[in-house]
């Protein structure tokens, strides 16, 4: 039955209130004639196609892959951007594999004199470490207009003018497009955008130990940048005109890095986006005056040669990546681990990527609407926020988790792993209050340590989903101690087999040995006041910000929370604008030195533009973490690592926090759901069912209409006399 049908039985000729009391009920018939849900959020006709959903919380910061470095990017960035390596979807231990290189890169070790030495060579004789790499031919772009060109090849786009500009307000508004084939020179080209001073790459500051001449290229580029605003000129600086000593084409498929020394974890970094191509001609593109203004830029309009390209950034409510018409292809998997297979894992080996058309994320700042919509089928995927966590898990007699029997019900399936990650409070160590080395300063942050409780907060918050740290090195990591060897000794005791945090007692006399006796500068009498910077935001946060005064008022500190939404904490940290404040890191790297080099002095935020959020500068620790990032897995590097950690638990940079729990669930239409906690290029292994979502979509969201069809009939049945007597009337009043 069409609306008009229903229409037209409804308000006929009759044209009488009741008639259009009637009216009230066309939406049940037009329930009743099947469609999508009421409460449908996407559009009708999307209810069959071939997309994903999920959804994000923060707006990226940055999409540029020389800056792009927080977990809310890399859901983006990993789809766009191709580094030459990337990690096997299905093996464990994560496995190293070629994307878009054609076979592993090539290793040489050369002394000093740069003669080459044997693949066994001992350390201290490696001066240099060469990788040859060979890409594949071709490889092409997303479409691009930084691509486009005229019929004679000449570039449309490249040298806009004012009235050009006048007309585009986003990239959509370029109305040609253009590609061309990946190139070594492009992996070449972003080598050298981590230097750009402009740019302010998060790890420029750790590849400059490592590749050759990288520090001095910065310099040389600022040079250039200078010269170049003493001149009036701004815009694009031409990086193929300054030559890098540390990347250099060999020929169109092959480049090579020149590291000093033996860096054994560089190759996990050729699995990540700093690594990946950049074009020059995309470069030159967004350098152009005037896009900037208009957010056309990398940070919103990345260019890869991914299974997916970004086609709709409206950070304030949905971002889409579509299938990429230009992608190289790849296929899935032929082979995993065992009992893959048997968890139906490798049914899809050997077919084409990506199988996904679309991805459409939307912005969700608060769980319960997103569980909400997870439950009713407008997600794909879930994890499992505290408040819904019995909802959806219940623990066995064993203490492992399984699903309640209404998530069965529903066909949802249940996946966990223990995160390659750490949450933690740190200490800005150039604060004047909770910073430095003194005796003073390692007891108060001591004493903080003891008194917040991480492990009441993963039982209470996490539904005892974490492990609570010990140290900045998570289980499954080389360098991890478990057992009373592993426990730090300022914070817990080891009791009866297993660690026991210290006395509220304990760090009562820790802070008064501090000068805080009783929460009070020992000489002024005043209070001590604590400023406390996180990104929670929001009714989900206000418990867990509530414990927090808790923890420290077991101290008598007051405690100032200062809330703010995550670009404006990043600006803050970059700035060391802080003074305590909360933060985590996921693993980029299976590698001990992925966590340490968070606690690294030349890797400061503040100073360096580094990963090092608490600014922690220990001599003896840099010292030790020279020495260790070069060495090969074993007790050696045992050693050094325990050391390190017995020195950063001395000083306590951190309040240590927990190792997450990852909990996530999966509807019955999506498939090939394996936690990968390296892989951030995870969305183009993925299939779903939509036929089946749809099915499912309006059986469990099918509306209750009987108390509307009630309430209808009462109103016609009240109205319907009055009105038939009123006509009698009117009609006798005409004779």
């Amino acid at each position: 039955m069409t609306a008009a049908h229903a229409l037209r039985y409804t308000v006929g000729p009759m044209n009488t209130v009741a008639g259009y009391l009637l009216a009230l009920m066309l939406p049940l018939l037009l329930a009743a004639c099947g469609g999508a849900p009421w409460n449908d959020p996407y559009p009708g006709a999307d209810q069959d196609k071939n997309i994903l959903y999920t959804a994000f919380s923060e707006r990226p910061k940055h999409l540029d892959p020389a800056r792009s470095y927080s977990a809310n990017e890399v859901p983006f960035t990993g789809q766009i951007y191709e580094p030459p390596l990337q990690y096997h979807f299905l093996k464990r231990p994560y496995t190293l594999i070629p994307l878009t290189a054609r076979e592993m890169p090539k290793l040489t070790y050369y002394d000093s004199e740069w003669r080459r030495l044997p693949d066994n060579a001992p350390t201290g004789r490696i001066s240099y470490s060469v990788y040859e790499i060979h890409i594949k031919p071709g490889i092409y772009y997303q479409p691009h207009p930084a691509f486009a060109r005229d019929g004679r090849g000449h570039f449309l786009y490249q040298h806009l003018s004012r009235a050009q500009l006048d007309r585009v307000h986003t990239l959509s508004d370029f109305s040609q497009q253009g590609t061309r084939e990946l190139t070594a020179a492009d992996y070449v080209y972003q080598i050298k955008r981590l230097a750009d001073p402009r740019l302010n790459s998060p790890i420029f500051g750790l590849m400059s130990e490592h590749i050759l001449g990288l520090s001095a290229y910065a310099a040389t580029l600022q040079q250039a940048y200078d010269k170049m605003a003493r001149a009036g000129g701004r815009g694009y600086l031409d990086l193929e005109r300054y030559p890098l000593p540390g990347a250099e084409v060999v020929d169109r498929y092959t480049y090579r890095i020149k590291l000093r020394g033996k860096y054994p974890q560089f190759i996990y970094w050729l699995a990540m986006a700093f690594f990946a191509p950049m074009p020059a001609e995309a470069d030159r593109f967004y350098s152009q005056p005037g896009l900037q203004q208009k957010n056309i830029t990398l940070d919103w309009y990345p260019v890869g040669t991914g299974p997916y390209m970004l086609t709709v950034n409206d950070p304030n409510r949905r971002m889409v990546l579509t299938r990429n018409p230009n992608f190289h292809g790849e296929v899935y998997p032929r082979e995993g681990e065992p009992g893959d297979a048997a968890a139906g894992l490798l049914k899809d080996a050997g077919k084409p990527l990506p199988f996904v058309d679309q991805v459409v994320f939307s912005l969700e700042k608060e769980s319960i609407p997103y569980w909400s919509k997870f439950l009713q089928g407008y997600y794909d995927a879930s994890g499992i926020s505290s408040d819904s966590f019995d909802q959806a898990v219940q623990m066995s007699a064993q203490g492992d988790p399984t699903l309640t029997p209404a998530m069965r019900a529903k066909g949802i399936r249940l996946a966990t792993a223990v995160d390659a990650s750490i949450w933690y409070m740190g200490f800005n160590m150039l604060d004047p209050v909770v910073g430095g080395y003194s005796p003073r300063a390692e007891k108060l942050r001591q004493a903080i340590s003891i008194a917040v409780d991480y492990d009441e907060f993963i039982s209470i918050f996490a539904n005892g989903r974490g492990i609570a740290a010990q140290g900045p090195i998570p289980p499954g990591i080389f360098g991890y101690v478990a057992g009373r060897a592993g426990i730090d000794p300022f914070v817990y005791d080891w009791v009866d087999g297993s660690p026991r945090r210290k006395s509220i007692a304990t760090a009562r006399r820790l802070l008064a040995e501090a000068g805080y006796p009783d929460g009070r500068d020992a000489g002024s009498g005043k209070p001590l006041v604590i400023y406390f910077d996180t990104m929670a935001t929001g009714p989900d946060s206000k418990a867990r910000l509530e414990w927090l005064h808790k923890q420290f008022q077991k101290l008598n500190i007051q405690l100032v929370i200062r809330s703010t939404d995550y670009n404006r904490f990043q600006e803050k940290m970059s700035k060391g604008n802080t003074q305590v404040f909360e933060w985590g890191w996921n693993a980029d790297y299976p590698d001990p030195e992925n966590f340490l080099f968070l606690l690294y002095g030349p890797n400061s935020k503040a100073k360096h533009g580094g990963e090092n959020a608490a600014n922690y500068d220990n001599s003896e620790f840099n010292r030790l973490f020279d020495e260790m990032k070069d060495m090969d897995d074993g007790p050696r590097r045992q050693a050094v690592i325990d050391a390190m950690v017995a020195i950063a638990r001395r000083d306590a940079p951190w309040v240590w926090g927990y190792y997450p729990k990852q909990f996530t669930l999966y509807h019955a239409w999506y498939h090939n759901a394996k936690p990968n906690l390296m892989a951030n290029n995870g969305l183009k292994y993925l299939r779903i069912d939509p036929v089946l979502r749809a099915r499912l979509r309006r059986q469990w969201n099918e509306p209750i209409v009987w108390p509307l069809g009630l309430l209808g009939a009462g109103l016609v049945a009240l109205v319907l006399p009055a009105a038939l007597a009123y006509r009698r009337k009117e009609r006798m009043a005409a004779k």
